[in-house]
């Protein structure tokens, strides 16, 4: 039904459009054709940052015609891990490129120049983007877009800062203000392609096959968003609920992992920003849930102008990684870290692990002031984390440059691996809660706790005495199945929503016929296409470390045993096949 892949070259500034119907029947959209796209485009040893490798955007079958399908997937060959680089965004991207027609975006090469790509239907400009490069502020750079483009009301703007320009390799993209492309460095490959932003919008219309079976399923899908509890989390206090409620289980990673559970993390709760500094709630497009959380930030301006007031987004992802993780007890204090790398156009997760690395190597003398530029680090200190993101971002001297590099080269260059808090060489999502999460991370294919909920499990776990065999049954499981949601592209906050079952009728109320065992048996083709391309540009699952520091920090389940991981992993080899 649609098919249309927009390929560009930036060294030409030419482009052409091609019916992929070949990629988009067989493997719907999203992840599964965005996998495909990769393996013909990107070779083996292909650098991130050569003009050769690809930027990939990809929607799926039901984005804007159902609630909560709103999200579209970027690969790229990942400058932080030299392997697959997945990242997914919400915001208005996915409706604008099916109103532009354009299902898949397929982006290459080396613009001559500073450059911003305009994409409004059919008409695909290379734009002189020389006055706004060195911009540092991605809030400004979009204010500045906004003014120039056409296309309000059906129009998406990617962008990044000056981590982005400086190929910070956990750069991310700014999406519409409030959301990102933001894990495994995607800001840094649109540097290395003097790519400063992306603007799409269109005005074609979404045809539906048949309406009356269309308009029956949407109606029921809308009424389980909206009137059951399967979203109201997302809608009332967001994620950030989480910080009670995996400090009170032990699973919450405080002081680089250090401990699990943060006695001060009552006063950075989503309770305590929806009571004290939640100023408004947004939703992507096509969503009615609004699980956007905004707050509102106070702070000194100059005298007869005392304040400036700062909208920020946060969820629980950030709150833990520059809140906890850095031992941060002010919710205020978190939201200026927040806003100072979304300034710059970081990767929240990464940096606040690559600073809580940082501090407690200069705890044990393994980094020093002359490093440091004279930054004495100590957690709970804002004011110093300020100026390391600054400088993170500046790279004025080597420490620098290294940092911005991650916690895998930070660690190999200055020692500290045990407490190098990462896996598969991407910095860790707030959870600590046993095997089923490491391990999860470990194979997952993006090395998120998003790939397979490896979390959740160890929280099912902790109540039904599940055998390590089960839990890896789950993780595969769970594999399997986000490659579906993924092709869709669906929001996986709505995965409740759309189970097994909700899948084969919404795709079947469109005309795409689809039985349970096709989807799993796609699923996992999807996944092991994956680990193609993984294995192609030289990835291997038993050369992960894990770092010590999770085998002596309690977690929800315990204290996780080396031993516990090794079964698991070659279970879940076996398994699987990879």
């Amino acid at each position: 039904m649609w098919s249309n892949v927009l390929y560009i070259d930036l060294d030409t500034g030419e482009h052409q459009v091609r019916d992929r119907a070949d990629l988009f029947d067989k493997y719907l959209g999203g992840t599964g054709v965005a996998t495909q796209l990769l393996l013909e485009e990107c070779p083996p040893g292909t650098d991130p940052f050569s003009p050769k490798a690809p930027i990939i955007f990809s929607i799926g079958p039901l984005n804007t015609i159902f609630p909560c399908i709103s999200k579209t997937v970027s690969m790229f060959k990942s400058p932080m891990t030299g392997e697959l680089g997945e990242s997914h965004a919400g915001g208005r991207l996915s409706m604008a490129m099916r109103f532009a027609g354009y299902d898949s975006i397929v982006i290459k090469g080396r613009a001559e120049k500073p450059c911003y790509l305009s994409i409004h239907d059919d008409e695909v400009k290379l734009k002189d983007a020389t006055s706004i490069w060195n911009v540092s502020s991605v809030e400004v750079i979009g204010k500045i877009l906004r003014q120039v483009e056409p296309g309000k009301g059906r129009r998406s703007i990617m962008r990044i800062g000056e981590a982005g320009v400086n190929m910070v390799r956990y750069a991310n993209v700014n999406v519409d203000t409030y959301r990102h492309f933001g894990r495994l460095g995607l800001g840094a490959v649109f540097g290395s392609k003097n790519l400063k932003a992306i603007v799409i919008s269109g005005t074609e219309d979404v045809e539906i096959p048949e309406i009356a079976p269309y308009s029956k399923m949407y109606n029921k899908l809308y009424d389980a968003v909206v009137d059951t509890e399967v979203m109201e989390k997302y809608h009332d206090l967001g994620t950030a609920a989480n910080i009670n409620v995996l400090n009170q289980l032990k699973g919450l990673p405080t002081r680089n992992l250090q401990q699990s559970g943060f006695e001060n993390a009552e006063n950075i709760s989503g309770e305590y920003f929806a009571d004290n500094l939640l100023l408004r709630k947004i939703a992507c497009s096509n969503c009615p849930i609004g699980c956007i959380h905004i707050a509102m930030l106070k702070t000194t301006f100059q005298k007869g102008h005392e304040f400036e007031v700062n909208h920020i987004s946060y969820d629980y992802e950030l709150i833990y990684s520059l809140g906890t993780n850095l031992g941060i007890n002010l919710a205020e204090d978190v939201l200026r870290l927040i806003d100072r790398c979304e300034r710059y156009g970081l990767d929240i997760m990464s940096t606040g692990g690559v600073l809580a690395w940082a501090t407690e190597s200069y705890e044990r003398d393994l980094i020093t002031p002359t490093d440091t530029l004279g930054i004495a680090l100590r957690f709970g200190d804002t004011n110093s984390y300020l100026k390391m993101i600054d400088k993170i971002v500046e790279m004025p001297n080597k420490f620098y440059q290294t940092l911005a590099k991650g916690t895998v080269d930070a660690a190999a260059e200055y020692g500290g691996k045990d407490f190098a808090v990462n896996l598969g060489g991407l910095e860790i999502a707030g959870y600590h809660t046993g095997p089923a999460s490491i391990v999860g991370q470990m194979v997952g294919v993006r090395h998120s706790h998003l790939d397979n909920g490896g979390y959740s499990i160890d929280q099912k776990a902790a109540s039904q005495q599940l055998t390590e065999e089960q839990m890896v049954d789950k993780l595969i499981y769970e594999d399997y199945w986000r490659m579906i949601n993924n092709s869709l592209v669906a929001c996986l906050f709505a995965r409740g929503v759309y189970g097994e079952q909700t899948i084969i009728d919404a795709l079947a109320s469109v005309g795409i016929k689809k039985t349970r065992d096709e989807l799993e048996t796609l699923g996992r083709e999807i996944f092991l296409a994956k680990y193609e391309f993984k294995k192609q540009q030289g990835f291997d699952v038993d050369k992960i470390k894990v770092p010590g520091r999770f085998y002596e920090t309690i977690s929800q389940l315990g204290m996780v045993k080396e031993e516990t991981i090794r079964e698991m992993l070659e279970l879940y080899k076996k398994k699987t096949g990879i």
